[in-house]
């Protein structure tokens, strides 16, 4: 870490040795409720596994006082890093990782929520006994909130994200996300995300493809809830900062994202006459409330394709 970043940690943090580092980088949400359940699991993993979480340029003093209080209190080794400005998701994942000292890394989003009361055992016990290079164990809307306002966003994650991991296992590196995501060092080491996506979106994925030729990717049954459902004007907005990494995913991987039906959508849509009026309409009609969530889960769909017709 550098001298910039303030470090908090907890009583069991000095001289632990954990196999497993459950890595956690957040932005202006609040991840305590996460690390209270993690705490929960702490007599039962005995001192197999950490926790760290970054705080990426948050910038909230009420937040930082809870959070130094709550670490403080974990029976779990535990690291509060409070970064003084925002670095951008893929740096902070490559500072997470940095700090950790277990062999294998829990990438774990802070809006997530573990959906049993074994999470981080079974990912302990995963790791003693297989030792997996990378190893994903899905999410699920089990927890997440039921609010009309969060309908499209649950009926396109429920669609595309909520896989069920015997399917997920047929296509491995397809199904990749760091919401609930197990690297080991040496491969993280070897493939780590790249600093040049800035924003929201896609470093996962280019990171997946290059670690699936690689690696072989294991899927497993220990999911948690994707509690950080978004409305249509949130989901918008970031599929609008997501262009840029799109682009450069395509220009990275051409023949892979070729595939892509996002792809084969854009390059449809650039076609067209009037594109930057049809995107209107498509997020508008994505935002009308009397039309049936499906009709504006595929509406929402159609402006992100269009949105990156730009870059294909």
């Amino acid at each position: 870490m550098t001298a910039r970043a303030k470090i908090i940690d907890s009583a069991a943090w000095k001289g632990a040795r954990p196999a497993l580092s459950v890595l956690t980088p957040f932005l202006r949400d609040d991840p305590e409720e996460l690390l209270a359940l993690l705490d929960e699991e702490a007599a039962s993993v005995d001192g197999a596994v950490e926790v760290i979480v970054l705080d990426d340029g948050t910038g909230d003093a009420a937040l930082t006082a809870r959070l130094t209080e709550r670490i403080k209190g974990m029976a779990l080794p535990a690291r509060l890093i409070t970064l003084p400005a925002n670095e951008g998701r893929s740096i902070g994942r490559n500072r997470l990782a940095a700090a950790a000292r277990g062999g294998s890394l829990l990438f774990l989003d802070s809006d997530m929520r573990p959906d049993h009361r074994r999470f981080l055992r079974d990912w302990a016990e995963l790791v003693a006994r297989e030792d997996p290079a990378v190893a994903f164990g899905g999410f699920s809307l089990l927890q997440a909130p039921t609010d009309a306002r969060f309908a499209v966003h649950r009926a396109m994650a429920a669609k595309s994200e909520c896989v069920p991991y015997t399917e997920r296992a047929k296509q491995p590196e397809k199904y990749i996300y760091t919401s609930n995501l197990l690297v080991r060092r040496d491969v993280f080491e070897a493939e780590a995300f790249d600093p040049g996506f800035t924003g929201w979106g896609w470093e996962d994925v280019e990171w997946a493809m290059r670690v699936s030729r690689r690696f072989r990717v294991v899927h497993l049954d220990n999911a948690a809830t994707h509690m950080g459902l978004d409305t249509v004007a949130s989901l918008a907005g970031k599929y609008e900062q997501s262009a840029p990494n799109f682009a450069r995913m395509v220009q990275r991987h051409p023949e892979i994202v070729a595939a892509y039906p996002s792809y084969k959508a854009a390059k449809l849509l650039k076609r067209l006459p009037g594109l930057p009026w049809l995107r209107r309409r498509m997020r508008g009609a994505a935002e009308a409330e009397w039309l049936p969530v499906a009709t504006r889960a595929f509406s929402l769909r159609l402006y992100r394709a269009a949105l990156y017709a730009e870059a294909v």
